[in-house]
């Protein structure tokens, strides 16, 4: 499983870390971040759902390998 955020397409909404906290953080300039990769497989539900609420559709998550 792969999650990636376009950091110039993000708005900072934070609606990727209120939904999926485990996968998702606003780093110092308030953009999301999903920085520990040992935790998406274990949450990619809640991944999932973060990338569709995203406003801006910054987050992708591909569960191909």
């Amino acid at each position: 499983m792969r999650v990636t955020v376009d950091r110039d397409r993000c708005a900072g909404s934070g609606m990727c870390a209120l939904t999926a906290p485990e996968v998702f953080e606003q780093d110092g300039e308030g953009l999301g971040t999903a920085p520990d990769p040992s935790s998406w497989a274990e949450h990619a539900e809640a991944a999932a759902e973060a990338a569709g609420l995203c406003p801006v559709g910054a987050i992708t998550v591909s569960t191909g390998h």
